[in-house]
């Protein structure tokens, strides 16, 4: 399998982690993402609760290559779209299946992670891989 097989199978995990409470999943999901990929990551909050102190995520969008990966959240019900894009235009969308968004875009992870410094360490930083001190 080697690493890149590896290196998948831990940003699937660890993006999989929370899967078991959406809310809270779709919130860890947003943050890991956003510190991992601060560039390529892009969230729509809103406050939410009696006193709007609260924000809930209620979009999640994360460009990797020519790959658009979009999330919505609403009133707990999650959607996920796969784009592909060409020069920034959106030329096909399609709804998938949360599982297979979170591999998707794991594989897309892991495939710049090999290919450049900048992904290894958005890899690390998602992974909470602290480099060599």
């Amino acid at each position: 399998m080697g690493m890149a097989g590896e290196d998948f199978e831990l940003v699937a995990a660890s993006l999989r982690a929370d899967a078991g409470d959406l809310g809270a999943f779709v919130e860890a999901l947003a943050v890991k993402l956003e510190q991992a990929l601060p560039q390529r990551t892009r969230v729509r909050r809103r406050a939410s609760g009696l006193f709007r102190k609260r924000k809930r995520v209620e979009q999640i969008e994360v460009t990797v290559g020519e790959e658009n990966y979009l999330l919505g959240c609403q009133r707990g019900a999650v959607e996920t779209r796969r784009a592909s894009t060409v020069r920034g235009i959106v030329v096909k969308s399609e709804p998938v299946p949360l599982d297979e968004w979170i591999e998707g875009l794991a594989g897309a992870i892991a495939a710049e992670a090999r290919s450049s410094e900048h992904g290894r360490r958005a890899l690390e930083r998602l992974l909470g891989v602290r480099p060599g001190r």
